[in-house]
């Protein structure tokens, strides 16, 4: 077992000085967010997260399909789609059944437009970063090809994960329907097997964060920066994905109000929230990088462009 001071040598110089003054560094992250224009980023991403996700999710399955039975992906999807879409993964993941059972209407033209719209939320990310990470662009600046390519890279990243995923829930839901007999007492797995499966959410969401903040940012931050990230942002998201469930049950007159749109009102309040908390992790490591050792603000330029200096 680690101890204290092995978890702060891991952590980096800066970890002692920010456990002893958590308030100080929350109040740095929470008003350089509000400096970056955090929450008009998010509805950016969120907007383009909304265009990208049906086409995104419709590519994936239709190409995993192949190796994976097609209703044991969509049963995977409904799972963990309720940790994106509280709430309304039950809807989208019925509108993208009834795509698939008339594939074949998917020509060439469909094809190419749903794998442009199914990238542009990474792309509108990684442009979000930028800002938020904008110490790393001025050292260091991507080339185009890479921004080009990196979405449709992380698209096939997500595929392959979905894929391990869906054999790994799978067996664990094979493990909940045995029982486990011991002198007199038979015990059910069904509650290990969902406690487990609960745990691959988490330990995947955090996997699928870091992954984000490890790649989409310009330059090689460490991986216990994107751990610190990913862990704040999962953890801020669990609490606001049981909040966003209580409030559409009980308080939400969304469906009085929007009607026919009340779906699509949901999905973008939902991907609101978690572009607002994704970005707030990405914050997080920004100010963790430029804090310095001694417990002080590191003097930080305030985000230019290349011609505002001219």
């Amino acid at each position: 077992m680690w101890s204290l001071h092995d978890r702060v040598r891991f952590l980096g110089p800066q970890a002692s000085e920010i456990l002893h003054h958590p308030a100080d560094f929350v109040l740095r992250v929470l008003k350089a967010f509000k400096a970056n224009q955090g929450l008009l980023l998010a509805g950016a991403v969120a907007y383009y997260a909304l265009l990208s996700i049906v086409p995104l999710l419709i590519l994936t399955v239709i190409a995993l399909s192949h190796f994976v039975d097609q209703q044991a992906l969509l049963l995977t999807l409904r799972r963990y789609l309720e940790w994106l879409l509280p709430g309304q993964s039950r809807a989208v993941v019925a509108e993208l059944g009834n795509f698939l059972a008339h594939r074949e209407v998917l020509g060439w033209v469909l094809l190419v437009s749903m794998l442009f719209f199914s990238s542009l939320a990474f792309t509108v990310l990684e442009n979000a970063f930028s800002v938020i990470f904008h110490h790393r662009v001025k050292i260091r600046r991507r080339h185009f090809m890479v921004s080009a390519i990196l979405p449709y890279a992380y698209i096939l990243f997500l595929g392959v994960g979905l894929l391990v995923v869906t054999i790994v829930a799978g067996v664990l839901q094979a493990l909940g329907e045995e029982e486990l007999h011991f002198l007199w007492l038979d015990l059910s797995l069904n509650g290990v097997s969902a406690a487990l499966l609960y745990l691959l959410g988490f330990v995947g969401e955090v996997f699928v964060l870091a992954s984000i903040y490890l790649v989409m940012p310009v330059g090689r931050p460490l991986l216990r920066h994107a751990l610190i990230g990913a862990v704040a942002a999962a953890v801020l998201w669990e609490i606001s994905r049981r909040a966003l469930v209580w409030y559409f049950l009980t308080l939400s007159q969304i469906g009085v109000v929007y009607g026919s749109l009340t779906t699509a009102i949901a999905v973008l309040l939902s991907l609101e929230v978690a572009a607002i908390l994704l970005l707030l992790g990405a914050q997080v490591i920004a100010e963790y990088e430029r804090y310095c050792a001694e417990g002080q603000a590191c003097a930080v330029q305030p985000f230019t462009t290349e011609g505002a200096g001219r």
